[in-house]
């Protein structure tokens, strides 16, 4: 047995013999008699698993599962935090629907894998992990603890659309109506913001940061799909350049792509990466900043937060702050700041 396994099975022994200190997950005002589903089993890369019915105690393991947990109107005991210092990982745009519930305990994965004995401890009955990069050890591991639903098998890690992981979670809680309700809701909302912006349509546009170089992301990642949502489309031979993987850093030589419509680049610090990206004499003398369409976003704001945490919830809050900005970048015109 290895050391992390014989934690968890010490932690495990540990509560099964004391009462729960810890609230039970708790049941919003989106609850309906669909949450008295039976189990279900679901696939995911690494099998099938066995969902209870309407589990009571839910740990996200996944990065963005909170949020669809929340719109669904249910509150999970422990979430893993990624972007943003929120209080029980919980951004601005899902505060209205955690209400008055308790927050969820913040879980933290700095790289080395979840925290199993603090998700043990937690005694949860169900786990999800759908926006995550699990291994089969992490996974095995988890399992051990309560049923686990992993990432799916169909997209790359970290890769699962916002509406693929809004329905998973709907079905996983039994509220799979619920959740199709949420994502045409939002997918409306999107299509009247191409209808109010047409200049959108098939212009080319990317998503960016300045790490470690020039690093972009490609078509699996929900970011450069939220690009594609509004009506733009991705550069051509994108993938080819950055391999199977979400994103991938790019040489000087290939910055004809990142010669787009527009550009949208995360910056931690906007004033220095400008400086930085302008100093270059390749990237400054690209028709995407002669003609002004960049846009940049600071990292670790609500709204450069929304943008990369993308969800049922963060979407509409982020359409607000970043499609005027997209417009003024998309006609073209050095005169009009975005």
């Amino acid at each position: 047995m290895t050391r992390t396994l014989a934690l968890v099975a010490l932690v495990l022994i540990t509560i099964a013999g004391c009462g729960s200190t810890a609230p039970a997950a708790q049941q919003g005002p989106a609850a309906s008699s669909s949450s008295a589903a039976a189990a279900v089993k679901m696939a995911h890369k690494y099998g099938e698993t066995t969902v209870p019915a309407a589990p009571k105690r839910i740990v996200t393991v996944g990065l963005l599962e909170q949020d669809a947990l929340l719109a669904l109107g249910v509150t999970p005991v422990g979430a893993t935090t990624w972007i943003g210092d929120y209080p029980g990982a919980i951004g601005p745009w899902a505060k209205d629907e955690l209400g008055t519930a308790s927050l969820p305990q913040v879980l933290k994965d700095t790289g080395s894998g979840p925290q199993f004995e603090k998700i043990a401890a937690l005694k949860p009955d169900l786990i999800l992990a759908l926006y995550s990069g699990l291994t089969q050890e992490q996974y095995t591991t988890l399992s051990k603890i309560a049923p686990t639903v992993a990432q799916p098998k169909e997209y790359i890690d970290y890769g699962i659309p916002w509406q693929e992981l809004t329905r998973r979670v709907g079905v996983a809680v039994g509220r799979a109506t619920e959740a199709d309700t949420l994502v045409k809701q939002v997918e409306d909302r999107f299509a009247q913001v191409r209808k109010e912006h047409p200049e959108f349509q098939g212009k080319t546009a990317l998503m960016a940061t300045v790490y470690e170089g020039y690093f972009v992301f490609g078509s699996q990642d929900p970011r450069s799909r939220l690009l594609a949502s509004l009506g733009f489309k991705l550069p051509d031979g994108l993938d080819q350049a950055i391999g199977d993987k979400f994103g991938a850093n790019i040489s000087r030589e290939r910055l004809d792509l990142v010669d787009t419509g527009v550009i949208v680049w995360s910056s931690a610090d906007v004033a220095k990466d400008q400086g930085t990206l302008h100093a270059d004499s390749v990237y400054k003398g690209l028709g995407v900043v002669k003609e002004g369409r960049e846009v940049f976003l600071q990292e670790n704001t609500d709204q450069g937060n929304a943008v990369s945490f993308v969800t049922v919830l963060s979407l509409p809050y982020m359409l607000d702050g970043l499609v005027p900005r997209l417009a003024a970048a998309a006609d073209g015109d050095p005169a009009t700041k975005a």
